[in-house]
């Protein structure tokens, strides 16, 4: 019998909270967390930033690829910090640079929140 080890699965920091809207009504809890993500996205800044990073190619970008959106250095680095905190982006630091992924299951859960609407 072979040696093997069965790994756990590393949960994201963002999982998908809540049933579609059209689904059933929030808890209270699932509006929170819900609200924290779209309040978030709310700002034109950071909703270009995460779209800069969602697109760009490879799924990951360096915050020196997508800090021209209008703003300084500094204000770019607190929307930054902003989707990190509201769990849309994770980071990793890479010598002097920092690159901005948004994780599959962050998007998969905003379409989930968001389901389809048809007529």
């Amino acid at each position: 019998m072979p040696n093997t080890k069965v790994l756990p699965l590393l949960e994201p920091d963002v999982e998908p909270c809540c049933p579609p809207l059209t689904e059933r009504p929030l808890t209270a809890d699932e509006a929170v967390r819900t609200a924290a993500m779209f309040k978030a996205l709310g700002d034109p800044i950071r909703l270009r930033l995460f779209s800069a990073v969602a697109s760009h190619e490879g799924g990951e970008a360096c915050v020196c690829d997508i800090s021209d959106v209008g703003v300084s250095q500094p204000t770019v680095s607190h929307h930054l910090k902003k989707l990190k905190e509201a769990g849309l982006l994770s980071s990793e630091r890479r010598g002097t640079w920092v690159y901005y992924r948004v994780e599959p299951s962050v998007l998969a859960a905003m379409g989930h929140i968001l389901g389809r609407y048809t007529e």
